[in-house]
């Protein structure tokens, strides 16, 4: 997310060799590349079986996180990272090759795209540098294009937002990507945006999740979104999956930057529903000759229960689970135990502290000033007692040098 070619979402290699763009490395980057879901070709490399010709699929992709398949009809030899123009309706596009070979065919499996299906398009030829030029004269009319659009629109009083436009690389034709609530008749949006910009308009409508997905950004986790980096399927998430966790239901921290639940919610889901099923209701109480006691908190992956009587909530007693099960079955017999406390935990694991101080973010600001500090606050004897040995030790080496000049004159009336 720090070169200047996120921001249109093209990647590294948008243009050719000889104008590259982005964050300038010419697609050399060490963090592979600032491309939107990109795919490792773990396949590169291996040489297909004696006879089979290569796939004649190739997955291209456009701006932010659009990829299609197209037929290499002609047989041009092409590799990932180049520029080519493909068949569109009207005109041609400009994209740029991102997966070759045998795992294109996974991809499309994936996606549910039949190999013989007549919608796939074909590949007309590697891109030239005019047709990289008006491609690249398309890409920056799409700021500008954006925000007048969103004048307009909002002149219309359209209840509609307008999140990205995307030029095709012939520049006769530039989409419109929106998100509404309901539906809205842009008829006339359309006929001022043509006049406009004297280009053929089309208006998609897309999704929060989608929205979000073409913009890219950076999470709360501190890295960047996975609906434009890796995830491609967008499932629902429900507010059970942060109650099987034991999340607080805040929609501030529950809530993406689309303004839907996280889907990383459902990441961990399975391996809490796996430790879930062996834990007790949370519900059901527990019996004692000391009193009810309720349930308090669970440590699902440690299997412990807090529990605290009625009359002491802020005492809590710490459970296995086969301690809870087995005074739940005593509660269903008619007996009760005498108190929790011979059943809680005794030895409780204690956690462990790091054996540093001072780490990053704890230091003080003005450490490095406490020196100086102390030698100005020093009491006025306290300085003096440290001349004053100065002066002693300095008195204690003068008699030294005298007596070694004494010394030498008592050899030479020797001599």
């Amino acid at each position: 997310m720090g070169c200047s070619g996120c921001s249109s979402g093209r990647g590294c290699n948008t243009a050719a060799k000889s104008l590259p763009g982005g964050c300038k490395n010419n697609g050399s980057c060490g963090i592979g590349g600032c491309n939107k879901l990109g795919v490792f070709d773990w396949l590169a490399g291996m040489e297909l079986p004696h006879g089979q010709k290569p796939f004649d699929i190739v997955e291209v992709r456009f701006k932010n996180s659009r990829k299609e398949f197209y037929r290499n009809t002609e047989g041009i030899e092409l590799n990932v990272g180049d520029v080519v123009a493909v068949e569109s309706a009207p005109g041609h596009d400009i994209g740029v090759i991102s997966l070759t070979g045998e795992l294109v065919k996974m991809q499309m499996k994936k996606k549910g795209i039949a190999f013989d299906s007549p919608e796939i398009k074909k590949v007309y030829r590697k891109a030239k540098q005019s047709d990289i030029q008006k491609w690249q004269e398309a890409q920056s009319l799409e700021f500008e294009t954006m925000h007048k659009a969103r004048k307009i629109a909002v002149g219309l009083g359209l209840q509609m937002k307008l999140s990205d436009v995307e030029y095709q690389g012939d520049k006769t034709k530039a989409t419109f990507y929106y998100t509404a609530d309901d539906r809205v008749d842009f008829r006339e949006l359309i006929k001022i945006l043509a006049s406009e910009f004297k280009v053929r308009i089309e208006m998609r409508q897309i999704g929060a999740r989608q929205e979000a997905s073409r913009l890219g950004g950076i999470g709360s986790c501190g890295r960047e979104l996975c609906c434009s980096t890796w995830l491609t399927d967008f499932r629902t998430v429900n507010t059970s999956a942060a109650r099987y966790q034991q999340l607080a239901l805040n929609p501030l921290k529950l809530a993406g930057q689309c303004g839907k639940l996280k889907c990383c919610l459902n990441y961990e889901l399975d391996s809490y529903l796996d430790a879930i099923k062996h834990i007790p209701m949370n519900d059901v109480k527990l019996e004692t000759e000391r009193g009810i006691a309720f349930h308090q908190k669970t440590d699902i992956f440690k299997r412990i229960m807090w529990y605290s009587y009625t009359d002491a909530p802020e005492t809590f007693i710490p459970l296995t689970i086969e301690k809870v099960k087995e005074i739940m079955e005593m509660n269903a017999k008619g007996k009760k135990p005498a108190d929790l406390q011979g059943h809680q935990i005794i030895q409780q694991e204690k956690e462990v502290l790091p054996d540093y101080e001072n780490v990053v973010g704890q230091d003080s600001i003005s450490r490095f000033d406490e020196h100086k500090q102390n030698n100005k606050n020093k009491k006025p004897h306290q300085q003096e007692g440290q001349r004053q040995a100065v002066n002693h030790n300095q008195k204690s080496s003068k008699p030294k040098r005298a007596n070694n000049n004494n010394s030498n004159r008592k050899k030479g009336n020797a001599k």
